[in-house]
Order: structure tokens, then sequence, then C-alpha cells
């Protein structure tokens, strides 16, 4: 059954030059299928990718910062996910932030940017366009974790990691055996970190295949009594702004989310609606697909996805033939 599926992440892998490859499949809280396959790294000797090995997964990080927020909503410290940014973000110029909202900012549709010498600067007006930048993020990070007077990983360890006994899911500062190196060239030694803070909170969240599907387990069944079913709700329902240009993708709170099936979506148009997924750079992909009550959990180990700036097509590709099988 799911041979074509193994076939296609593997047939990646190698196009990709990506040195190794993990996926796992849950359906009805139970794993159906777990493949691993080639190395922690693309030197000799390398350790096999297992289902102990922890992949860098860069950008899907998201998602967990995602589910703080929501709870930041849910416990009243973000009144409104209309808030008007400049209630929260007193620092930044508030002419700038303009009528910016926290809706805004977890959907992409802020049009705010930031140079390398770290000034903001505004793309376009706010919920008139969408773009994938990093500067609100970096917004997001700093206010839940100046609202809850901890970082947002220290929050998540005591109200989710531990009480549903994810055990090798941290943000990383340090090498250790299990962590799977991130390969930047193919002809270069492969390397531990691409973030540049040294809490690893950036981008060095590392997790198996196995904990990135148990994550994507707890929001297909709402929480499992462990987060409240609200809190899953907001992150992961359309919160976007309604858009002219259809073509835009859908957000909940960071996560992609299916909608009306869009051109600019990482999500194909196959999938059913209120499916979501996350991705990385790095190559992770975690869909939900509540319709057919399953989760999918996909591992690379390669610095940017394969396609280059045709990349949308594969992550749809890949998610279409999810959904096929599942059909």
């Amino acid at each position: 059954m799911f041979q074509k599926l193994i076939s296609y992440v593997e047939d990646i892998k190698e196009r990709n030059h990506s040195s190794g490859a993990a996926l796992v499949i849950m359906k009805d809280n139970q794993i159906v299928l777990e493949h691993y396959s080639g190395y922690h790294s693309n030197t000799a000797h390398a350790r096999p990718v297992d289902e102990s090995s922890q992949f860098n997964i860069a950008s899907a990080r998201k998602s967990y910062l995602g589910l703080v927020i929501a709870y930041a909503l849910y416990e009243g410290k973000i009144n409104n996910l209309d808030d008007h940014a400049s209630q929260y973000f007193h620092h930044i110029d508030q002419e700038l932030l303009g009528k910016t909202t926290i809706r805004q900012l977890v959907t992409h549709s802020h049009g705010l940017h930031q140079r390398e010498d770290g000034s903001i600067f505004r793309e376009f007006e706010p919920g008139e366009g969408w773009a994938y930048r990093g500067i609100n993020v970096l917004m997001m990070t700093e206010l839940v974790n100046r609202l809850y007077g901890k970082s947002f990983p220290e929050l998540l360890e005591e109200k989710v990691f531990e009480p549903l006994g994810l055990k090798q899911t941290a943000w990383q500062t340090e090498p250790h055996e299990k962590l799977v190196q991130v390969v930047n060239d193919p002809s270069m030694p492969a390397s531990y970190t691409i973030g540049q803070t040294k809490d690893g909170t950036e981008s060095n969240l590392h997790t198996t295949a196995r904990e990135l599907a148990l994550w994507g387990n707890l929001h297909l069944h709402k929480g499992q009594q462990i987060v409240p079913e609200e809190v899953i709700q907001l992150a992961t329902q359309i919160q976007s702004p309604p858009y002219k240009n259809k073509d835009l993708p859908q957000n909940g709170l960071f996560w992609y989310v299916q909608g009306t099936p869009a051109l600019q979506s990482e999500i194909g148009e196959r999938v059913p609606k209120g499916s979501y997924q996350i991705l990385g750079i790095t190559g992770p992909t975690l869909l939900v697909i509540p319709e057919y009550n399953i989760v999918v959990a996909k591992m690379y180990n390669k610095r940017y996805n394969f396609g280059g700036s045709n990349y949308l097509h594969y992550l749809r590709e890949f998610s279409n033939l999810v959904s096929d099988l599942f059909r």
C-alpha cells in the first residue's frame, strides 16, 4: 500500500542529495508505517538513520510557537487576534506598524520585512498580501516569552512535552550522536546547526520522525486531554484575513490550512478541506488530514526543499500522493 509513497520519498532524497530520510504514518491513533534510510551525515562512517534519529526541523518549529500563541489567546494574555500589534510592541515604530494585527503576524499577511542591519520596513499594507518572512516569527517569539516570563520551549516542556511523553524533542545547542546533521552543500561536510541564537531557539529544534508524528497526532485528536481543545482549534483553523488574490495560501497560527485549494499553497488540490501542514527548509513535512484520521511525518536533512523555485510543486505532489492513498 505504501510503496509508491516510500519510493517518492527515496527519489526526492537522492535527487536533492539528502543523506537520510524518514517517514512515519499514523492512522486511527496507531503507527501504520515507519521507514528509515540513509545516514546522519554525508561523511564516511556516519550513523544510519533509525527511529531514534533526531532531525533539525527548522521552520516546522513554527507549529510549536503557534500552539503557545494559541495558549496566550486562550488564557487571555493576548486579548484577541485582531488586536493591533502596536498594543504589544511599544519598542517598534508605531507609524510603521500602523494597523498591523496579531492575526496578520501569525498568517504571514503583515507586510513587514527586515533588512540585514536589523531595521524593519514595510513591503505591502497589512492584510493586503502574503509573504513568508522571519520578522513576524521573531516578534511573536519575543511577545510570548515576555507574556509568560519564560521561553516558549520551557512553556512547551511544561504544558505539552512532559505530559505527552515527548523525550526526544528539544532545542539543541550542542552536537550529540542522535542528531542528524544538515547538508548545506553536498560537496562539503554537514553541520548540526542552521541558526544564530545561542539557546538554539531560532532554528535548531530537533525531533524524531515518531515524535513529530505524535505532535501532529496531538493536534488531530484535539489535544488528547493534555491541551484544551479550544487551543488546538485556534492553531489549526483558518485565521487568515480575506484576500483579494484567491491564489494565496491560507494559514492557522503558522500552519498552512486547506480551505479552497490555492495555487500558491503548499497543500495539494486533492487534499481534503480542513487538512493542515507545516514544513521546514531542511525538508521535514508534517501533514494532518482529519477527514482520513491520519498524520504523516516526513524527514530529510538537506537544506532547501527540492525543486528550487518550483519547490511548491513537489510539496503539493507529496500531499496529493498521501491523500490518494487514503481516499
